[in-house]
């Protein structure tokens, strides 16, 4: 049970439960676990050690705010964190770090229309992560670390760059610092603009790459080789038509592939997209995308 208190002018959060501290081993590097432990941790009694934790940007955002509100955490952005217990938290001013996930799929965006994009607030340490998968397509990017930009100029036409001996080239995701789950439906769709072809090996959910059912249902030349591997070869000449958002990656995948499209698309079930990407269509109307939101 959570109490608050007012000390010397400020409220703390006290913590009068049992918990206690403890080496915990995660099955798997989540980073919702290791968030969801970190917040348990920094009020439990005594030392908690979290092996195979998740060493997204964003944990170490967490661990900072918690830190400036009176944790003790060490090792945040390693796969070993190390929380002592303290008995209280106190307010303090925090800022949320640059969400290079959102960020990729505007690159996305503009990569597959052929247009000009400036994303501002930018953190340049994830982009350092992405660069290689997307310059495969032939997307880079330049970004001035003072200013915190981050400028995208497209070239003459998107080309995949092969393996050694012209290997055709994959993309596979894992736990960070790989490349993320949460950009491979969007990379997809770039390499559907993208003369080549690619192997995307999704290793991280069984049932991301369905989706591609109504990639192909509107034009791509896509081959579903088993529900965690596809083959996709570009360009194709996409089509409008009625496709439906399973989640919020497909679905921000699938309105960027509708950007890209011939005639008029509608998407059903869009309130998915909502949940990673804030008033995506008033952001992109203003990049000059034909897009309305349709109660």
């Amino acid at each position: 049970m959570a109490t608050e208190k007012t000390v010397a002018g400020r409220k703390t959060l006290r913590f009068k439960g049992e918990l206690k501290g403890a080496k915990i081993l995660l099955d798997e590097a989540s980073v919702t676990a290791t968030e969801n432990i970190l917040m348990a941790s920094v009020l439990a009694r005594g030392r908690t050690v979290i092996f195979n934790a998740a060493c997204e940007p964003h944990i170490v955002d967490l661990a900072t705010m918690l830190n400036a509100m009176g944790a003790k955490i060490a090792g945040a952005g390693t796969n070993r964190i190390e929380v002592e217990g303290v008995e209280s938290l106190h307010g303090c001013e925090a800022t949320v770090g640059c969400d290079y996930i959102e960020a990729g799929s505007y690159i996305v965006a503009a990569a597959v229309t052929g247009g000009e994009l400036t994303l501002t607030g930018v953190d340049p340490a994830p982009f350092e992560i992405l660069e290689g998968a997307f310059a495969r397509f032939g997307v880079t990017w330049t970004i001035d670390a003072k200013e915190r930009t981050l400028r995208y100029v497209p070239k003459k036409r998107l080309k995949m760059k092969y393996d050694l001996g012209d290997a055709i080239p994959s993309v596979a995701d894992g736990t960070w610092p790989a490349f993320p789950s949460d950009l491979m439906s969007i990379l997809i769709v770039l390499a559907t603009q993208t003369r080549g072809t690619c192997l995307f090996f999704e290793k991280m959910f069984e049932s991301r790459l369905y989706f591609v059912d109504h990639l192909r249902q509107m034009g791509a030349k896509i081959v579903q080789c088993d529900p965690h591997r596809v083959v996709v070869t570009g360009p194709s000449q996409l089509c409008g038509g009625t496709v439906t958002s399973p989640d919020i990656r497909a679905g921000i995948s699938l309105v960027i592939a509708a950007l890209a499209a011939k005639g008029e698309s509608t998407i059903l079930g869009a309130e998915t997209v909502d949940r990673g990407y804030v008033a995506v269509e008033t952001e992109l109307s203003r990049l000059g995308a034909g897009i309305v939101r349709k109660a």
